[in-house]
């Protein structure tokens, strides 16, 4: 397995790749495809390998190119605790930004329960994990080799007065988190993420 980051503008983009099975998580920029392919392009990773496409969660530095990426073929592995916030940023993306709406079709809704089984299908030994802290529809990626690709969920270091964020860390660690994969910032170690 390699975990490749094909990130731009701040925003880490992660590319999971088993053989010619890849998942992406986290989605990109809105209108910003053409710089996306050639970051795939400059790692290697030819773009129509990339099965499945999953955002942390549904802002648009981190789930910005999921209808553009749907229309190239790959398809959005949706949470069942997410669809909500799908139709809030429709709703409250501007014009200006170039953002395509996010329809149904092409989605994949499953649920935390689903999904390690659905992983499995597609070659990944792990789990999503519902992470709320960021916001309430978060979630996070955890694979059993205990990397865990948690968007922007807070650092504890900074989350002393978010409980909510605070159990979402205590259930990453219980469940095997040791290696962390944010939607910015560089990898590190879970306990780091209690380092002010």
């Amino acid at each position: 397995m390699t975990i490749v980051n094909v990130g731009y503008r701040s925003t880490n983009y992660w590319v999971i790749s088993l053989g010619n099975s890849r998942l992406m998580v986290d989605i990109g920029w809105p209108g910003t495809l053409g710089v996306l392919k050639a970051n795939l392009k400059r790692m290697d990773i030819p773009l129509h390998e990339i099965r499945y496409a999953l955002a942390t969660h549904y802002h648009i530095d981190h789930a910005g190119l999921a209808e553009e990426l749907k229309k190239e073929g790959i398809s959005l592995l949706v949470l069942d605790v997410q669809i909500g916030a799908i139709q809030m940023m429709n709703k409250w993306t501007k014009p200006e930004d170039n953002y395509m709406d996010i329809t149904s079709n092409g989605n994949v809704i499953v649920s935390c329960e689903e999904s390690r089984r659905f992983l499995g299908k597609i070659g990944i030994a792990g789990e999503i994990l519902h992470t709320p802290g960021h916001t309430e529809h978060c979630i996070s990626l955890l694979l059993d080799d205990g990397s865990v690709f948690t968007g922007d969920l807070p650092p504890e270091a900074h989350a002393f007065d978010n409980p909510i964020a605070l159990a979402s860390w205590k259930l990453l660690r219980e469940r095997g988190a040791t290696l962390v994969y944010p939607g910015h910032g560089p990898v590190r170690l879970i306990n780091e993420t209690q380092e002010k």
